[in-house]
């Protein structure tokens, strides 16, 4: 005899949030965006494009964005894993946040070399 799958145990399929919120253009629209390609940049008028680049410090990392989570097995000590646990519920949440810290300090470590 089979063993019933339970709906709730599938995995749903990711679908990237630009599939889902964007349309396609209308041809009158795709002529315009033509257009504008082939004209020279001294052409086409940018006074209503903002004056600057936000500043790094303006940037908020992770407010809008949130990265897809992959399920991954991975052996640690088991005390280190007593100790992340004792942190309470969120530790793989605590985890995470611990690797990807070490991460962008790898990554501003390399681009000072």
């Amino acid at each position: 005899m089979a063993k019933k799958k339970s709906v709730l145990s599938r995995q749903e399929r990711r679908v990237p949030a630009s599939a889902l919120f964007t349309t396609p253009i209308s041809d009158k629209q795709r002529r315009e965006l033509e257009r504008l390609a082939d004209r020279p940049d001294s052409q086409i008028d940018f006074s209503d494009a903002p004056e600057r680049r936000p500043l790094a410090s303006d940037v908020q990392v992770g407010r809008f964005y949130r990265p897809i989570k992959q399920l991954v097995s991975l052996r640690v000590d088991a005390d280190v894993l007593n100790w992340f646990r004792g942190r309470g519920k969120k530790y793989q949440t605590y985890m995470n946040e611990v690797l990807r810290r070490e991460m962008q300090t790898a990554a501003r470590g390399s681009d000072n070399v």
